[in-house]
């Protein structure tokens, strides 16, 4: 073989090795960073659901103030362009607000504090007024049956869930059909509403109650962000003080474990063939496939900005899609009594982050 040859054939093997990598399984989680996208109003904080209108880009944001005493409370529902500005505020005061969800002209909202499902016209101010659709029971008994915990050495754990019968509705998810997924973070609970844009009135249908949709840990808070796979044959839900991403198959199916130590698993959405999680004790945004391994990873505490604002992730709450582009909201909620300890402390603007979604994960 001459040598122009053998240098051809080189080439070729090359190139060959190339496609082999492209085409090739990833070898480890695509990071992605994040970037700057809004900041909540003078004396608004701690923002925490996010939906979006798919017809004009508007995002919509609801913030949960719990703080003692409640007359400290502002709790609002904010509605920012597509660029990032501010064009109405509507308060709700004393009670803090969780999932929200754009629908058919309409904000759906959880009014945790109320414990209601709530619905304002997407293009509110703040004179709109706000409709009850439903409320949420306590339920009975009202905890979960208890669960039990094998351990390594043989021995088991049982572990029985304390409550007050106090309802917590904290993540929704609307199906294409207008049927609306609830979940109840301290009833370990989950719900359905059939027809929820049109119901009147609605009927609240409890479709689990189980074990693993309770939590014992220090976030004390269970079933929380969910959503639907493509075909809407399984309902995924994150419980947040187990670090676990959960799996239910419509519409009985027993609930089962999909993904652990995801500290802080808070809010969920599907898009793309991708679970996109915000586990918040970690402040990172995680895009998992549907067997449980992270494509994706993105976020980081990187301090504070001159304005008290977090730069990267810190304690993200939800996401959601605008476009070409995931926001997600950084909650920034300091949950200990000692003082000194957590970063959220010394936050004193709260914002939005986002980051370009990747084509190919």
């Amino acid at each position: 073989m001459d040598r122009s040859r053998r240098y051809a054939v080189a080439a070729c093997l090359v190139i060959a090795g190339a496609l082999e990598d492209l085409q090739a399984e990833p070898r480890g989680p695509q990071v992605i960073q994040v970037e700057a996208f809004a900041e909540l109003p003078v004396g608004v904080r701690y923002p925490e659901g996010l939906a979006a209108n798919p017809q004009n880009g508007e995002i919509y944001v609801g913030t949960f103030d719990v703080r003692e005493p409640v007359s400290e409370r502002n709790n609002q529902l904010l509605r920012y362009s597509a660029d990032g500005r501010v064009i109405a505020q509507k308060l709700f005061g004393p009670t803090p607000l969780t999932g929200l969800a754009y629908a058919e002209g309409y904000v759906y909202i959880l009014n945790f504090g109320a414990a209601k499902l709530q619905r304002i016209p997407a293009a509110f101010d703040a004179e709109s007024p706000v409709e009850d659709v439903l409320s949420f029971p306590a339920l009975s008994p009202p905890a979960p049956a208890p669960r039990t915990v094998s351990n390594p050495d043989g021995s088991q754990d049982h572990v029985r869930f304390g409550s007050s019968g106090t309802p917590a509705p904290n993540g929704l998810v609307f199906a294409r059909n207008g049927d609306l997924y609830v979940s109840d973070s301290f009833q370990g609970a989950l719900y359905h509403v059939a027809n929820a844009l049109r119901c009147s009135p609605c009927e609240l249908n409890v479709i689990a109650r189980s074990p693993l949709l309770a939590t014992p840990g220090s976030l004390p808070f269970g079933a929380n962000g969910l959503a639907l796979n493509a075909d809407e044959s399984r309902l995924y839900v994150n419980n947040a003080g187990d670090g676990r991403l959960l799996r239910m198959t419509l519409p009985d199916g027993d609930v089962q474990i999909v993904a652990e130590s995801l500290h802080g698993a808070d809010g969920l959405l599907f898009h793309d063939g991708l679970l996109w999680l915000v586990a918040n004790q970690a402040d990172q945004l995680l895009g998992l496939d549907e067997h449980g391994r992270v494509r994706v990873r993105s976020g980081g505490f990187d301090g504070l900005s001159a304005t008290g604002a977090p730069l990267g992730l810190l304690f993200p709450a939800s996401s959601v899609i605008h476009g070409d582009w995931m926001v997600i909201s950084n909650l920034a909620l300091p949950l200990t009594a000692t003082e000194g300890d957590e970063w959220e402390e010394q936050v004193t603007t709260w914002n939005l982050m986002r980051l370009r979604l990747p084509r190919h994960p």
